[in-house]
């Protein structure tokens, strides 16, 4: 078992925004929760998050997850270690993480913590192999790959810049021993920062082992330092989660034109078609169709649903219903099985029950509609009266004629039929026939009399 530090306490300047950088977003989620979460998959008991630019926005972004320190003052990384002194000495292995890398997985993690422990070393840093090294700190070995240093570009001799090993930024220790070198690092450099790479040297001077563990991904060590590199990680991140959700099952017929969050669910055989939005807390049954330009936000969609160029936010559709095209479904819905909700249809703060059809043009607000209702087009709820809003209640078999106004509140008993073209501003009671209509009147010869 280990416990985790993350850095997160630098402004991200070239993020250009109000907003501490590791809140910043990738597929739905904050940079820094990535790797909490991540060090929570791996094992990690106890997670430590060093914040200091916004902290008290950071803390209501990051909720009771993780623990806190403060660096008040960006002295460099080692300093912002040095602010987890508490936590770092009840530990006995601590993992440091950047708050701001949120490709790293917690296999990864993992499996440096294990390599870390076998190898008998007193550090270790995470590396990886880059095609381009430059800009990176480079890994010195010596003959039995061991750590000798880490060497900064600008410090590198020409063989040295020739090595692509990297150092990511992020390391596994023993808790004493680095306690040790924090005791010992100096601000000996242009910045008068308190770098952690210097605890390596120290522990080498001091005759520790210091060890490298190469991660296989070099995407996991990226940084995100402005919104370019957020762009690519996002890329990055959702091909990953497609990938996930294809090898469980899922038919992506153009999976670079998807996006799904962090944290959905997807079940068997579900086909995703080009141009979907599928965003955080929504979950997804097997046989289903979202069809293109369709937008899931916390939605909870049953087995055998088919939606097509629809938006649905917090709301439940229950099996067998078919949704859209451009249908509108507002929070808190929920809607029965076999439904047809069709086209140009918008549902807010409803239950509509089983086999209910309302194919288009209407709009069904702060209701409860029953079974097997048939609703004509361009059928309003008139829910709101400028002040309060209330609810409209419609029994089981009922049938609503076209371009009907229900004022509310109202409540229409079992299998009542509304002529098309009525306002009702009463009860109905149950098997009905209510018309609310003026009368026809023809008035003959009356363009005539107008001129």
């Amino acid at each position: 078992m280990f416990t985790s530090v993350i850095l997160a306490a630098g402004m991200g300047t070239r993020m250009k925004s109000k907003m501490p950088k590791v809140i910043h977003k990738v597929c739905g989620k904050p940079l820094c929760k990535w790797v909490i979460d991540a060090a929570k998959e791996a094992g990690s008991e106890d997670v430590c998050a060093v914040i200091g630019h916004g902290a008290d926005e950071l803390r209501k972004t990051i909720g009771d997850i993780c623990s806190f320190a403060i660096q008040a003052e960006q002295k460099g990384t080692g300093h912002a270690v040095m602010q987890a002194a508490d936590f770092i000495e009840k530990a006995q292995t601590v993992v440091i993480l950047c708050g701001d890398t949120p490709l790293v997985r917690s296999e990864t993690i993992k499996q440096a913590v294990e390599y870390h422990n076998k190898n008998g070393s007193k550090a270790t840093v995470m590396t990886a192999i880059l095609p381009d090294a430059t800009g990176y700190g480079r890994i010195v070995r010596d003959a039995d790959g061991s750590v000798i240093k880490i060497v900064e570009q600008k410090d590198a001799t020409e063989e040295e810049k020739k090595i692509r090993e990297v150092n990511s930024g992020m390391f596994v220790f023993d808790a004493q021993s680095l306690m040790y070198a924090l005791g010992k690092i100096e601000p000996n450099n242009a910045q008068g920062e308190y770098y952690l790479t210097d605890t390596l040297e120290i522990l080498i001077a001091a005759g520790k082992k210091v060890g490298a563990y190469t991660i296989e991904d070099s995407d996991e060590i990226h940084g995100i330092n402005d919104r370019v590199l957020l762009s690519r990680a996002e890329e990055a991140m959702r091909r990953r989660i497609n990938e996930m959700h294809m090898r469980n099952g899922v038919t992506m017929r153009i999976p670079e034109s998807i996006y799904i969050e962090d944290g959905v669910e997807i079940g068997t055989d579900t086909e995703i078609q080009p141009n979907v939005t599928i965003k955080s807390g929504t979950k997804i049954g097997s046989d289903c169709v979202i069809g293109s330009g369709s937008v899931l936000d916390g939605a909870v969609i049953h087995d055998n649903v088919d939606i097509l160029s629809s938006v649905i936010l917090n709301s439940e559709v229950d099996a067998g219903t078919h949704v859209g095209p451009f249908a509108y479904i507002r929070p808190n819905c929920h809607v029965g099985k076999d439904v047809k909700v069709g086209d140009f249809v918008e549902l807010k703060n409803s239950n509509i029950d089983d086999g209910t059809k309302i194919s288009h043009l209407t709009y069904i607000g702060d209701s409860d509609v029953g079974k097997r209702v048939n609703f004509g087009c361009g059928t309003v709820t008139c829910n709101y009266d400028g002040k309060n809003k209330y609810r409209t209640v419609i029994g089981n078999d009922c049938f609503v004629g076209c371009n009907t106004n229900f004022v509310s509140p109202i409540n229409v008993g079992d299998g009542v039929y509304i002529a098309a073209g009525s306002t009702i501003t009463e009860d109905i009671p149950e098997n009905s026939l209510s018309i609310a209509r003026a009368r026809q009147v023809n008035k003959e010869g009356w363009k005539d009399k107008r001129k």
